[in-house]
């Protein structure tokens, strides 16, 4: 595999480019730290970056884990300014939490929580010029480790992604933190992380730039990591789902942190992303979908993308089931959409074919009639091949 691997780099790698010609980009964190307990180091990590900090904190985050964050912050010298995230990573919250950043001279921002509190962590840091720490506490996307925040209307309706000019100085990521939260955030996860491998693949075939500084050619590593996060799912995901569901923190469970956490979010970004991500951006438009997380509608959408590349029936089958057996959403029912309308759907292919949508990365041509019956045969594949 790894020479079909650098084969496929290789070819992306030629292709002409007006900015960067045949450079490669590779960008990750500074540092990444996981293990439990290791929320009682924060101080440590956070005084070698700075001694003033603003910690975003979601509300259940603060009422659970604000004084014994804010104590070790405080033990290690690090002044803190404390402030409960506004629940939705708008402008407007963006805004908000930088002009606190400024008032209170904060040379360190560190973002603690759900991926939507650490995209808004990253925005405030950039925006206050300064440094960067994301603190997971659950491991349903990889936010943490990438320089890209997305932003969303206040009603949670995608609206773009905004990049850093840095990733994250360090992740800090408590693996008995994760346990404690309830196993969907955990699968949740693993569907964002599973789009990774299908997502730089598409990227590959389609010669795309990757995220790194505006965009280069992706790197033999990063395509690497994307294929291990794949792996990592395969051989760990349901052991690692099981002994979650039991509380138990295993060596599998560690794995699956990872690859949710660094391994997805180096592949993503040193790769890129298309049509599952296209997809959960444009089902924003329905409101049912809202209620679901992030990586469930990704979960979706990954059955879409591989319908509209016309992937072999194995690749269909390994997700599908994958994703059955983990409790994501592999239908419209699952998504609240089991009425869903064809217009409706049509609706959401237009959204999709946004100029800026990230699903033109995919290397057939589109037209939101495509995605509309994509979504629809993708529906009645996942349909048949788990018995429903």
């Amino acid at each position: 595999m790894a020479n079909d691997m650098s084969n496929e780099i290789a070819a992306t790698a030629e292709v002409p480019d007006k900015r960067h010609g045949l450079t490669r980009g590779y960008g990750g964190p500074l540092r990444y730290i996981q293990g439990p307990c290791v929320l009682d180091d924060i101080g440590s990590y956070a005084a070698d970056l700075s001694t003033t900090a603003l910690v975003l904190m979601d509300g259940f985050v603060e009422d659970t884990y604000g004084e014994r964050i804010t104590g070790a912050l405080e033990t290690a010298g690090v002044s803190v300014t404390a402030l409960r995230f506004g629940g939705e990573s708008t402008d407007a919250e963006v805004d908000r939490c930088t002009e606190a950043a400024r008032a209170a001279g904060a040379g360190l921002v560190i973002g603690v929580g759900g991926g939507k509190t650490l995209d808004t962590g990253k925005l405030t840091a950039r925006n206050a010029g300064a440094r960067i720490m994301t603190v997971p506490t659950i491991a349903s996307t990889d936010s943490p480790t990438s320089a890209i925040g997305v932003i969303y209307t206040e009603e949670g309706v995608y609206v773009r992604v905004e990049q850093s000019p840095r990733n994250p100085d360090v992740v800090l990521v408590d693996s008995e933190v994760i346990l404690k939260a309830p196993v969907r955030f955990l699968a949740a996860g693993m569907g964002d992380a599973l789009s990774t491998w299908y997502e730089a693949r598409s990227n590959f075939d389609s010669q795309s730039k990757n995220y790194v500084a505006g965009g280069y050619a992706p790197s033999v590593a990063g395509a690497q990591i994307a294929r291990a996060c794949h792996e990592t799912l395969m051989r760990d995901g349901l052991a690692a789902y099981d002994a979650a569901r039991a509380g138990c923190l295993t060596q599998a469970v560690e794995n699956i942190i990872e690859a949710n956490t660094l391994l997805s979010g180096l592949g993503f970004e040193n790769c890129g992303v298309s049509a599952a991500h296209g997809v959960h951006d444009a089902l924003t438009v329905l409101e049912p979908t809202h209620d679901f997380m992030h990586g469930e509608k990704v979960a979706f959408g990954i059955v879409c993308l591989l319908v509209l590349e016309n992937r072999p029936p194995e690749d269909l089958e390994e997700a599908v089931r994958f994703c059955h057996d983990i409790g994501l959403p592999i239908t419209l029912a699952d998504l609240g959409l089991s009425a869903v309308s064809d217009a409706d759907l049509l609706k959401v292919g237009e959204a999709a074919m946004d100029p800026a949508s990230v699903i033109h990365s995919v290397p057939v041509p589109l037209t939101a009639r495509k995605v509309a019956d994509a979504i629809r045969a993708a529906d009645m594949i996942a349909k048949r091949i788990t018995g429903r």
